[in-house]
């Protein structure tokens, strides 16, 4: 019994694995291949990735965001849940990353789902406010450049319509967010957005405690007035 969230030592990290993991051999081998890469610290965790599959079909979505790619096994984990016409706009920078998406979106059947953008986020997130796609997506995902976190959170929550969620990850930073000593620029942009979203009344807030941290906001519904 514990009353508050158990640490995962190795052991029992494996045992979580083991007893709940069903990760499809596509998405398996993206990781493999990610592990081996210069900028692996950037891939998320297989159970992440489950468990925002599991958000998704939970949600019944069927058109999601995704700020920041990497080599795409959390827009492949999330497409594999949309149904066939679910959509995905994935934004990014870097073709050389997203190169390695592309061939196992390919090789898994789902790049149709897929609009893959690439330019600064800020201004894909823009154009599509731009063009009238306000409160029109269901799901977002956050994981990109830390400094610009509260800005991609202010924009997807217009994005994303009212009962909508986002999801953000890399909230508790390695432990470093706790630390005072860590003032480094990442660091402290992220205790900034945590301390913004912990008081913003716009959604409802919980910071689960899996892979590195993942804060997940729902878009409150609209407030109806009763008169009489």
């Amino acid at each position: 019994m514990s009353n508050k969230t158990l640490g995962l030592d190795t052991p029992l990290y494996k045992y979580l694995l083991s007893v709940s993991l069903r990760e499809p051999d596509i998405l398996q081998k993206l990781r493999q291949e990610t592990a081996t890469h210069p900028d692996s610290a950037m891939q998320i965790a297989p159970e992440q990735g489950q468990f925002m599959a599991f958000l998704v079909q939970l949600m019944g979505a069927m058109k999601t965001l995704e700020i920041g790619v990497f080599t795409g096994y959390s827009v492949l984990a999330v497409a594999l849940a949309l149904p066939k016409d679910g959509k995905i706009v994935a934004c990014d920078v870097s073709e050389d990353y997203t190169a390695i998406a592309r061939r196992y979106w390919d090789a898994a059947g789902v790049s149709d789902k897929i609009d893959l953008r690439l330019a600064p986020a800020l201004e894909t997130l823009d154009e599509l406010l731009a063009a009238g796609q306000a409160e029109t997506f269901d799901f977002a995902f956050i994981d990109a450049d830390k400094v610009n976190y509260l800005a991609y959170y202010e924009r997807s929550l217009q994005l994303i319509r009212p009962g909508g969620l986002i999801a953000i990850d890399n909230v508790l930073w390695g432990g470093r967010v706790a630390d005072s000593q860590m003032q480094d620029k990442n660091t402290a942009a992220i205790r900034a957005f945590n301390q913004a979203i912990s008081q913003d009344e716009q959604v409802i807030l919980s910071l689960v405690p899996i892979a590195d941290g993942l804060t997940l906001a729902l878009k409150r519904e609209p407030r109806t007035q009763v008169l009489g």
